[in-house]
């Protein structure tokens, strides 16, 4: 290894240690075992602008291991990015740049937020994924404005995550060949050795998946590292795997074992550290070679390159002026521009449609629409109607809009995200039931701020003789529960139309549309303004209201039905559509009285799920027509039935309300 090289990795390596001691947390293992690679990586291969961070065909960096954080802000620190050495002593303190584990949008030159292993290569896959269609979509002859790779640095317990084995599988499928992935294969979990948990083969494995594994025996070897990068580079059909064998813990007192994980090696740990590694500088203090060496081997690859590609995109914006506004939609993250109104001229729905199929009719328009529209379903396409036009997405078939993510619901919604990291917009469909498989990714899609869209349909006990197995009961009152994502369960395919609105007019926030298998009516008062509203009056009273009838979905129409009903036993009663919790909650206090007035304290509730989160709006005096146990086994009418979701069951429990 040279001098130069040598001085720029130890700074990395004693940087991470100095902040995780101040802290007094963290994980240095990684820090003092990994940095090699990331120095391999930032200087010899991965084109960035720290001047242009947004930088629309930088290469992307997802470090999956996210727990080694205070590496990554090292090198950000070091390589010109907006991460001072006040933000890194700052790190895991209360408003600091340097949170303890990466967060998208809160760092410079973090493409990702990851921290739950396996999200991190799953998102990869999607960014990956994402660079391939758009380039194919975009690029001209002489116009190559979408080239880039996508890396990911993970470890052993990434690798053990079901989510990256279901992405990783998929990425091989597909043939991912910009995908890179740095393995720091060092033996050791946080519980101790690797083959404690793990024995497998790990070259065969990956071989097996379309991978291409690469091997360097000796993790301080940046020659070999590089050589190994270029391999990968040159692979024209697979991803890569690197698999570097580096020692936990490099240079301090319990190297190659757990203990240096996830606990601080403190001040003795360091000294010890520091006489290893043959470093004299103080704590935090860096020579400025170590600077100009990092960040001058990146003038050509990455700064350079980036001023080269500004100039070619305006000359691209004069030739291809239509193409270039669609990619500018793409490099901006803006909104999605369709006209809604012209939306709803070539769409007219039936008088009784599932809102799955609805859904399904509108999406398709909504892509031929906006070429940024790209998604699929987890083997499900002809159950929910949620598929990609223009066939099927390989990198044979880089146009190809419908991505067949087989049965890998987890991996789908991280992929999604990772795609929507990118500037496109990923939809992915599924069963509600099964949206508990992909928990995980929405949660990291709302933490991130992106707006990946998450459609689910057979979204209740209606679904029927499939059995509880395959009927959510408490799903969507744990998603309401989660913040910053958008939750909507629309009634009829006017509120359809109105729930894609939201989600592809969103720019900060995921969204989740919660769609029916049976048919519903189409109801004339639907609104899709008062979709936007979270909440509306979709069946007036005639004169004076005895109780109000809220309901979401499917459910809407039953509660008009069992209103008719209660009009003629001259009993009065407003029935409110109420697709999403969180948008109504948001309104003014006016508003919200003008739709559910506070003297009207008689209210039912009616939706096929948990009664958690009801009682905001049916208050003590009101009652809940819901379901808090699990379903049955039946023809869906007659689970329906069973549970009291039918006219007359509605209008004897609003008499009996009203009569209290």
């Amino acid at each position: 290894m040279m001098i130069q090289q040598k001085t720029s990795i130890n700074a990395l390596r004693m940087l991470g240690v100095d902040m995780i001691n101040k802290a007094n947390s963290g994980h240095p293992g990684i820090v003092l075992g990994a940095a090699p690679m990331m120095y391999a990586l930032y200087t010899g291969h991965l084109s960035y602008n720290p001047k242009r961070p947004d930088w629309f065909n930088r290469d992307r960096f997802v470090m999956a291991a996210g727990h080694g954080s205070a590496l990554l802000y090292s090198i950000l620190h070091v390589a010109g990015y907006k991460v001072s050495m006040d933000d890194l002593k700052a790190f895991r303190q209360w408003g600091s740049k340097t949170p303890g584990h990466p967060e998208f949008g809160h760092t410079e030159g973090v493409d990702s937020t990851t921290g739950p292993l396996g999200q991190g290569i799953a998102m990869a896959v999607g960014m990956a994924i994402g660079e391939t269609y758009l380039g194919a979509r975009f690029n001209k002859e002489g116009f190559e404005l979408v080239d880039h790779y996508t890396y990911a640095l993970c470890g052993d317990g990434d690798l053990q995550e079901g989510v990256t084995q279901e992405a990783m599988s998929l990425a091989g499928h597909l043939g991912l060949s910009k995908l890179i992935v740095l393995y720091d294969s060092n033996d050791i979990q946080l519980d101790g050795p690797v083959q404690f948990a793990n024995s497998e083969d790990v070259k065969s494995k990956y071989e097996a998946l379309n991978w291409q594994h690469i091997l360097v025996p000796e993790g301080e070897n940046i020659q070999a590292i590089n050589e190994a990068i270029e391999k990968a580079k040159a692979n024209k059909n697979q991803p890569s795997i690197i698999e570097v064998k580096t020692i936990i813990g490099y240079g301090s007192p319990k190297a190659g074992t757990s203990a240096t994980h996830g606990s601080p090696i403190g001040n003795e740990g360091a000294e010890k550290a520091r006489a290893f590694l043959d470093w004299t500088f103080e704590p935090f203090e860096i020579p400025k070679e170590v600077y100009a060496d990092i960040q001058s081997k990146n003038e050509i690859k990455g700064i350079q390159r980036s001023i080269e590609w500004e100039e070619a995109l305006k000359k691209y914006a004069t030739k291809y002026p239509e193409e270039a506004k669609a990619l500018q939609q793409a490099i901006n993250c803006e909104m999605i521009a369709i006209d809604f109104e012209e939306l709803a001229k070539a769409y007219q729905p039936k008088a009784l449609v599932a809102t799955r199929t609805s859904s399904g009719d509108i999406i398709k328009l909504l892509q031929q629409m906006s070429p940024l529209l790209i998604g699929g379903s987890a083997d499900l396409t002809s159950s929910t109607k949620v598929k990609g036009i223009e066939g099927d997405f390989s990198t044979k078939t880089p146009l190809g809009r419908n991505i067949n993510f087989g049965v890998r619901e987890h991996a789908m919604a991280a992929i999604v995200n990772g795609l929507s990291l990118h500037g496109l917009k990923g939809f992915c469909g599924g069963f509600f039931v099964f949206s508990d498989y992909m928990r995980p990714a929405i949660r990291m899609a709302a933490l991130m701020k992106i707006p990946s869209v998450f459609i689910f349909t057979h979204d209740s006990v209606a679904v029927g003789e499939d059995g509880p197995t395959h009927e959510p009961v408490e799903q969507l009152a744990g998603l309401r529960a989660m913040p910053n994502l958008e939750v909507l369960r629309p009634a009829d395919a006017k509120e359809v139309m109105a729930a894609y609105k939201i989600a592809l007019q969103s720019t900060d926030k995921p969204t989740v549309i919660v769609l029916t298998r049976q048919d519903v009516p189409t109801i004339e008062e639907s609104s899709i303004e008062g979709v936007e509203k979270g909440g509306y009056v979709i069946s007036k009273e005639k004169s004076s209201m005895d109780a109000i009838i809220i309901a979401t979905g499917s459910e809407v129409s039953l509660a008009i039905e069992a209103q008719q009903e209660l009009f003629k036993q001259n009993i009065d009663t407003r029935v409110v559509s109420l697709p999403s919790f969180a948008r109504y909650n948001a309104q003014s206090q006016e508003y919200r009285e003008s739709i559910l007035p506070r003297t009207i304290t008689k209210r039912a509730a009616i939706e096929m799920g948990s009664s958690f989160g009801w009682d905001q709006y049916t208050g003590f005096e009101g009652v809940k027509i819901t379901i808090d146990q699990f379903g049955a086994s039946a023809k869906g009418e007659e689970v329906v039935y069973q549970y009291g979701f039918n006219t007359e069951h509605v209008v004897e429990t609003i008499k009996s309300l009203i009569n209290k």
